[in-house]
């Protein structure tokens, strides 16, 4: 992901296009690094005057740094933080005048008129600087000077610049680089030859706004990725170079740049203003999906960001809890089947029990050990004796050791299945933990674990109200059947025993951790299902399992009624008898979103 110089400037250029003369009509502060602006604009489409109330999302979070517009509310807290307030104050009901990229860096300067409180005109701009873990959102009036900023950063946190209020506001010049949009092509080649490094870490450390991934397309474009340094290469080359960089620059500067995220393996993986042919020609498994517009793009490609980061945070101590557990079972399991395999050799030590019995009782000169013919195998037998015991007590002595051995085995083959389910059903909560979306996911797998003991368990506060427990997912396949999947073990237990009808078919992947998958019939036969319902259900149970990576998989399906629940079973666990199988190709592509159930 690059939300690089060239992103900025595509961004900004759309935002300038649509937002300069709006007014902005209302200012919330989400999250603590967080401000969303509400700008009344009005704009020519055209022969059409278009209207509307267009939301600008500013955040400057650490992990995830991002400006984009969006259509989406979101709740704000009902005290308004401080920041929140000296940003309506100076800047309620003011008009954007402009909006601009400065030197091609990963900042956003929002500059805005308004009338202050002697009746005057003032500029005040909001810069928002998307620098990683140094971002932030920054009021600057017309004297350079900072009003207030978002996160304040005193002398003791950075010694390159202070962002308080009444400081001088600059942006910080430490990596010494150029703006690109400034250079010829000799002003190139001498700083190319410079760096004294790699041509793809040579030109995103050398120029300001180009990120590796930018400067990997260019030199792919340019024939020229496969050379160790920029000197090696002949003037040709070196001229493509700087062609194929100003040929990317100048389609931002143009607006005639494409808008688009990578996909790997149908997961979005990469975005960027133009095509990133170096991905899409070395890899069959890749496709790109172009968008209208940069904040589009943004949206889709961060809102499953987004939620994927969200979501692992929250779930950070159940997945250590789950993870502890595994390794715990694990050893456990690997201890048991040790002890297993010592009783190897039990029928041994009974049969030379019943040998001892046979033969010990003739002439034998040699009382340590007794050498007899075995009458199974007609071979030769050396049994080794105590001789300060009798016959009849070495025999017991071997007929002991063969019952002891008999106990552990038979003990090893109840708890081997006991820790075996065990881990089995973390599997299983490992599972539902990777496809969980949302907070009431992971109540319910919590909820869950303290049910089966791995987390204790915790009751409501007061005041507090009970967590809403999440639904499973509802889609609609190709023929117009539902399909639900179960997202935990409890919701598995929900759709299977409580949800469908003895007629409904239950999918599920074999000898894998996944959900329970159920295609509703509407009360017909097997015989008359379309066969693509029931590949797009196996499709949809692959997906949604521990097989999801695999190219194929085996998926079982039966009716509803054929599914049994063993008393004191683990949450999710099931037995069936008799079955049908088939192979699919995990994926959900051809499955519509559904209604909530």
């Amino acid at each position: 992901m690059a939300f690089d110089g060239t992103m900025v400037s595509a961004l900004v250029k759309e935002l300038s296009n649509k937002l300069t003369g709006g007014r902005i009509n209302k200012i919330q502060q989400p999250e603590k690094d967080e401000l969303v602006l509400t700008i009344k604009t009005s704009y020519k489409d055209g022969d059409k005057t278009i209207r509307g109330n267009d939301k600008l999302v500013l955040s400057v979070s650490p992990s995830l740094p991002l400006v984009y517009l969006t259509d989406e509310a979101k709740p704000a807290p009902m005290t308004a933080p401080t920041f929140c307030m000296v940003i309506r104050k100076y800047m309620s009901n003011a008009q954007i005048t402009s909006i601009e990229q400065p030197d091609f860096e990963r900042v956003i300067r929002i500059t805005t008129e308004h009338f202050n409180e002697m009746g005057d005109k003032e500029n005040i701009s909001l810069v928002v600087e998307l620098m990683g873990k140094h971002s932030n959102i920054i009021l600057v009036n017309n004297d350079e000077k900072v009003i207030d900023s978002i996160k304040h950063i005193s002398a003791l946190t950075s010694s390159v610049r202070e962002v308080l209020p009444g400081r001088d506001y600059y942006i910080p010049n430490t990596m010494d680089k150029t703006n690109p949009l400034t250079v010829d092509y000799e002003a190139f080649k001498a700083i190319m030859l410079k760096a004294h490094t790699t041509p793809e870490k040579a030109i995103y450390t050398s120029f300001t706004g180009i990120s590796p991934l930018v400067a990997n397309e260019v030199l792919y474009r340019a024939k020229a990725s496969g050379f160790i340094s920029f000197e090696e290469m002949d003037e040709y080359v070196k001229f493509s170079v700087f062609n194929e960089l100003e040929k990317y620059l100048k389609e931002i500067d143009n607006g005639t740049y494409k808008p688009q995220i990578l996909y790997v393996n149908k997961a979005p993986k990469e975005y960027s203003t133009s095509c990133l042919t170096s991905y899409i020609e070395s890899d069959n498994d890749t496709f790109t999906e172009e968008f209208s517009d940069v904040s589009t793009m943004l949206t889709k490609f961060y809102r499953e960001k987004e939620l994927y980061v969200r979501i692992r945070e929250k779930s950070a101590s159940l997945r250590q809890v789950v993870h502890s557990a595994v390794e715990r079972t694990s050893k456990k399991l690997n201890i048991q089947n040790k002890q297993l395999k010592s009783t190897e050799n039990r029928e041994k030590f009974k049969h030379y029990g019943e040998l001892i019995n046979t033969y010990g009782y003739l002439d034998n000169p040699d009382k340590t050990c007794l050498i007899c013919t075995d009458y199974e195998t007609g071979e030769e037998v050396k049994i080794p004796l105590d001789e300060n015991k009798t016959v009849a007590e070495n025999a017991n002595h071997y007929f002991d050791r063969y019952n002891k051995l008999k106990r552990t085995f038979d003990a090893m083959q109840v708890q081997i299945k006991e820790t075996t389910d065990a881990l089995t059903y973390l599997e299983s909560v490992s599972n539902a933990l990777d496809i969980a979306t949302s907070a009431e996911d992971l109540n319910d797998i919590k909820t869950e674990l303290s049910t089966t003991g791995y987390i204790k368990k915790s009751g409501l506060k007061k005041g507090e109200k009970r967590p809403k427990k999440s639904k499973p997912m509802h889609y609609i396949s190709s023929d117009g059947f539902d399909i639900l999947i179960g997202k935990n073990n409890l919701q598995n237990d929900e759709l299977t025993f409580k949800i469908a009808s003895n007629k409904d078919l239950w999918f599920h992947a074999k000898g894998a951790a996944g959900s329970h998958v159920i295609l509703r019939t509407n009360g017909l036969s097997m015989d008359e299902i379309p066969d693509r319902a029931f590949e797009e259900a196996a499709a949809a149970a692959a997906y949604y399992s521990k097989l999801k990576t695999a190219p194929k998989a085996e998926i079982d399906y039966v009716e509803k009624k054929q599914i049994k629940k063993p008393n004191a079973a683990n949450p999710g666990f099931v037995i069936y008898y008799t079955n049908y199988s088939m192979i699919v190709t995990p994926g959900i592509d051809n499955l519509k979103n559904g209604d909530s159930l």
